[in-house]
């Protein structure tokens, strides 16, 4: 299977080709157009051996099947729907699309051509952890799952951020950025086909240079399954050895998963640690060595029109729900008694 890069203004960019790369997929070529060029730089330095060709050509290629790409978020559901019209199949860093809008035009996009749009939940697909949990949970180690926590906290690096990157018209707003990651895992682990936003909000209590920028959200939803709480923010402090400790905790009739995805503070070395609560006792597991199945099973799905990576319906569910919950979002106040102006 043959892919292009398209859009490299994140740097989730080179996980999703790296994994594609590792799953034995081709890489055409990439577009170096891009609104940061650190990212670019690390994209070449990582893959010294890929060639840049433009954009157009790569969608004309009547070889490539698959575009990749982690631009600017307001600009991927555009980029998607010309790939599809080009017949080429997509996967797109979240949020995949940052309105109501992009999100119809999508949907009638994929009816139309067929192709497939795959958004990478990357704390879920790209984290051995979740996949063990996962293991775990359909061998019935902990029951029915009535509950997930998610943390996503990560580092701001402000320093490093393009000017996007503060403007929610970009961006698409803290709660359709990366509160999607753990919607992902909530209707994942839950066994749930969609939710209810049931409350959620956004406030800003960082950098007064900054008052409009969102730097906290959190989100209390439910199905008809289990309930769940979600709280992201931009305050990882720069003792940390890693950009974020995320968390996600599976409460279960029957005991309890706490998943620590980047690190154990003050505890084990490594990343993809699995705490396992259940009548028998308590242990720890090491996950990091659990194969990843998201690009290998997307390069599958390719080649069968199947759904193993993750269903249509699925990642759009996703995607709405993060959209309803920024739409519906109260403001914090920043300080007490006062509100956003």
């Amino acid at each position: 299977m043959r892919f292009a890069a398209i859009g490299l203004d994140h740097r989730h960019i080179y996980h999703m080709v790296g994994g594609l790369l590792e799953a034995g997929a081709q890489c055409a070529g990439f577009d170096p157009a891009t609104s940061d060029e650190r990212v670019l730089a690390g994209f070449r330095e990582r893959f010294p051996d890929l060639r840049p060709v433009e954009a157009q050509r790569l969608l004309d290629d009547p070889s490539i099947e698959l575009i990749v790409c982690a631009g600017i978020p307001s600009e991927r559901a555009a980029l998607a729907i010309r790939a599809m019209r080009a017949g080429k199949d997509v996967m797109v860093d979240k949020p995949g699309v940052t309105s109501f809008d992009q999100l119809a035009a999508v949907e009638a996009a994929v009816a139309e051509t067929g192709r497939i749009f795959s958004v990478c939940f990357s704390e879920r697909f790209v984290v051995p952890a979740t996949l063990v949990a996962g293991k775990l949970i359909a061998d019935g180690a902990i029951g029915r799952v009535v509950q997930t926590i998610g943390l996503g906290p990560h580092r701001l690096n402000r320093a490093i951020r393009p000017d996007w990157f503060f403007d929610a018209a970009a961006y698409g707003g803290v709660l359709t950025d990366i509160a999607s990651h753990q919607i992902d895992q909530f209707l994942h682990f839950t066994g749930s086909e969609d939710a209810e936003i049931v409350a959620s909000g956004i406030g800003h209590f960082g950098a007064p240079d900054l008052p409009d920028f969102q730097d906290f959200g959190e989100i209390l939803l439910r199905s008809d399954r289990a309930g769940g709480y979600i709280r992201v923010d931009w305050f990882t402090a720069d003792g940390l050895s890693t950009w974020g400790d995320g968390r996600l905790t599976i409460l279960g009739t029957e005991g309890t998963i706490e998943l620590r995805k980047y690190v154990d503070v003050a505890g084990r070395p490594g990343s993809d640690h699995v705490f396992l609560v259940d009548k028998t006792g308590a242990r720890h597991l090491d996950a990091s060595r659990e194969p990843l199945t998201y690009f290998r099973n997307l390069i599958a799905d390719i080649g069968t029109r199947g759904e193993t990576a993750a269903s249509q319906r699925h990642s759009f569910t996703v995607c709405r729900l993060a959209l309803e919950a920024q739409a519906k979002a109260a403001w914090l106040p920043s300080k007490p008694g006062t509100a956003h102006s």
